[in-house]
């Protein structure tokens, strides 16, 4: 697809200088953009495209996560280490063996979830240490949005763990690799990505699968409506957005198929107040897509690199993005 038919705001894009370095993540702390670099640090970025580079690791940058006031990332050399909105830095766990951390997560009370090989791992407000190892190594890590409870990705399922109590862990099964995971915003539903091309979820009040197919690629990018009522997923030449309103979720029911394009999408973010979901694709295009009917805003043209990361402000007045190359900007939206 040459041209897109949709009105443009590419002119409102304030740039951000990278120093050439790949965009893994991409997260809003107080005011700011933090773009997370590929290796070592992060970047602050105020609306003008301004940008304070903060270094933390000795090494690349494996997974972050944000709660809006704390930046969470885990790298290669073994650490995980919080970040504020002033850019002051602390190391909350270094791992003995120096093993890689692959995923954390940010939970209630200040805590925070990380892993290492097969063992998860969370650290309380209060700075009290919990582990859990799983049977594989873990997949992904997501904390539920009510309680005390983390869901911990593996192989052949998904293990609910509450890291205060001595029970063992809830188990949902399905075969196969699962490599991340996700709580519905009501607490109803987990859905997981998978090493195949489809998503994996279970109603949690019975354990109910649901399959989701149909994908040309590994969907790596999973992003909830602001209202919980869809799941917008990359992984295909088209936006795809699976329907959760109701209590069966989208078992029985089609997904909608919106913006289709030559190129894979490969990361979505969704509008914190409106039904509209950003989508990036492998080409560096990035679109605004309404989800009531399909209308689209061009906010960044094709380019040599693929777009990686992508988030809008709290307030829905701003977007950022980063690319594979380090092409960057934050967006005044209005």
């Amino acid at each position: 697809m040459s041209e897109r038919a949709a009105s443009s705001i590419a002119a409102r894009t304030k740039p951000v200088d990278t120093g050439g370095a790949p965009v893994v993540g991409l997260h809003v702390l107080g005011t700011q953009a933090a773009l997370v670099l590929g290796e070592e640090a992060i970047l602050l970025a105020a609306p003008d495209g301004s940008s304070k580079r903060v270094d933390l690791h000795a090494g690349a940058i494996l997974c972050s996560d944000s709660d809006g006031a704390r930046l969470a990332t885990g790298g290669d050399d073994g650490k995980v280490i919080v970040t504020d909105a002033q850019g002051g830095t602390k190391v909350i766990a270094a791992d003995e063996r120096k093993r890689w951390i692959d995923r954390i997560a940010l939970g209630p009370d200040k805590a925070v979830a990380w892993s290492a090989g097969k063992t998860a791992f969370v650290q309380t407000g209060k700075g009290e240490l919990r582990t859990f190892d799983a049977v594989s190594s873990v997949g992904g890590l997501a904390f539920a949005p009510k309680g005390f409870r983390l869901a911990v990705a593996h192989y052949n399922g998904v293990s609910l763990w509450f890291p205060n109590a001595r029970t063992a862990p809830e188990v949902l099964t399905w075969k196969g690799s699962h490599l991340a995971v996700m709580f519905s915003p009501d607490g109803k539903f987990v859905v997981t990505a998978m090493q195949e091309p489809m998503l994996h979820g279970w109603r949690l009040a019975d354990a109910k699968n649901m399959r989701m197919s149909g994908y040309a690629a590994r969907v790596r990018s999973l992003a909830w409506t602001h209202d919980g009522d869809y799941l917008a997923t990359g992984g295909s030449d088209q936006l795809i957005l699976w329907p959760f309103h109701g209590k069966d979720g989208p078992m029985g029911k089609e997904p909608k198929l919106l913006s289709p394009h030559s190129a894979r999408l490969a990361v979505v973010a969704c509008h914190p107040q409106q039904d509209v979901v950003a989508a990036g694709f492998a080409d560096g295009m990035v679109l605004l897509v309404r989800i009531d009917d399909a209308a689209e805003i061009l906010v960044k043209k094709p380019g040599p690199a693929p777009v990686t990361a992508m988030a809008f402000s709290p307030d829905g007045k701003s977007f950022a993005f980063g690319c594979e190359d380090g092409e960057a900007g934050i967006v005044d939206l209005g």
